[in-house]
């Protein structure tokens, strides 16, 4: 059974189109990465999981359940961290995990519960007193109370330092691990890189691409960094020349005994041979496969990666995120739900 399925759905506010004829299958225990830029309707989509705002036409459907229908039921199986949430200074870490048991009414053991996110040690510690990243993974305890079959995840690690960010990570890797599934937005791509399965990526309410990384670089004309070592040098004729390849769009210097060129896949022997046919003797060379955020910026900035997508669905109005009509959650009464 798919954990989440969204069948062409729409959400308008007014004259706005928040999202545009979605359609998205997330598979039980998958860890997928949701992606898109500012405005592109992530929040938006995430609500509508969760009931907080309701399409305009198409179905949703989480944990078998009708998100509309059935959103008590969708709750009580799903965690929730949302993106600009805050916590009670005044209250313990314990107390926090303990409000969140008491509102599922189920019968959880707090403490185990701060262990699994390493908070064991600060349980009895006012909330106040928290780094960012404690506090973060304090909502993420409260979250995780009752075992919930599916997290959402807004920013997990937004404002967090890189030994925060690999905190968190760790947390999602080991929950994604029990068999959870693992609904992840965020703007730190290479978090998103590091632990996601799939990722689906949003332009403008529309979803214009939807695979594994390596799926999405095949699909895409983000450009692989060839790294080539010569055994003399080149000179600007010659790079001129590598320049006007087809499928190369960038071509430099690397030191006095290296180049750095970006292209596509099918360029890369014809770079080598130019090289070699004008005399220069080609030592070593290596490729580096487009990042994550190469693929996001091709998918999302250049019109012909998007048009060869085979989920392009056009270009739609833009609706930013925290447009107050979404219902975005940001307070702690969410945070445990």
């Amino acid at each position: 059974m798919a954990a989440i399925e969204l069948d062409g759905v729409t959400k308008r506010f007014e004259d706005v189109t928040a999202v545009s004829d979605l359609s998205l299958t997330v598979e039980e225990g998958e860890v997928f990465g949701f992606l898109g830029p500012n405005g592109a309707g992530k929040s938006t989509t995430i609500n509508l999981l969760l009931d907080f705002v309701r399409p305009t036409s198409g179905a949703v459907t989480v944990l078998g359940h009708d998100a509309r229908a059935e959103s008590i039921a969708v709750r009580e199986r799903t965690g929730v961290l949302p993106e600009g949430f805050d916590v009670y200074d005044r209250l313990t870490g314990r107390a926090h995990v303990e409000f969140a048991v008491d509102s599922k009414e189920v019968d959880v053991d707090s403490d185990a519960v701060l262990e699994r996110v390493g908070l064991a040690d600060a349980a009895d510690r006012k909330a106040g007193g928290y780094s960012k990243g404690m506090r973060q993974r304090l909502a993420l305890a409260m979250a995780l109370v009752g075992d919930p079959d599916l997290l959402i995840l807004d920013e997990p690690s937004s404002g967090l330092d890189p030994a925060g960010a690999k905190e968190m990570r760790e947390i999602v890797v080991s929950e994604a691990d029990r068999g959870t599934t693992v609904f992840f937005s965020s703007h730190i791509l290479e978090q998103v890189e590091a632990v996601c399965d799939r990722v689906g990526i949003l332009r403008g309410g529309e979803l214009v691409a939807v695979d594994s990384i390596d799926g999405l670089r095949s699909a895409s004309d983000a450009d692989a960094t060839l790294h080539i070592t010569v055994g003399a040098a080149v000179g600007d004729g010659l790079l001129a020349e590598l320049r006007e390849l087809t499928g190369v769009s960038s071509v430099d210097r690397d030191g006095d005994d290296a180049l750095r060129v970006g292209c596509d896949s099918d360029a890369k022997t014809a770079v080598v041979t130019t090289l070699e046919d004008d005399g220069i003797p080609v030592d070593d060379f290596s490729t580096q496969e487009a990042s994550l955020e190469d693929l996001f910026l091709a998918y999302t900035e250049d019109d012909a990666a998007v048009a060869d997508s085979p989920n392009n669905g056009g270009a739609g109005a833009k609706v930013d995120d925290d447009h107050p009509e979404t219902g975005d959650p940001t307070g702690n009464s969410e945070v445990s739900r």
